[in-house]
């Protein structure tokens, strides 16, 4: 299960990459996982402050947490 949730964690993080900020409910629909899978993996990306999570109008803004180029370690 562990396994599941960081590979929908990563594909999470690639949709938001290309389309940028998104409705919680805009994932559900364009994922092919469960809901629950899917919350699972919001909630670790948001644990690790890899994503931002938003209230709005009886639903979630997703976005990835961008970091100053200089914050970038390669």
């Amino acid at each position: 299960m562990i396994t599941k949730i960081g590979i929908v964690a990563g594909e999470i993080w690639h949709y938001l990459d290309k389309h940028r900020d998104v409705k919680l409910s805009e994932l559900f629909s364009n994922l092919e996982h469960s809901k629950e899978i899917i919350l699972m993996s919001v909630g670790w990306l948001a644990r690790e402050g890899h994503i931002i999570l938003e209230e709005e109008d009886y639903d979630f803004k997703v976005s990835l947490r961008r970091y100053p180029e200089s914050r970038v370690h390669l």
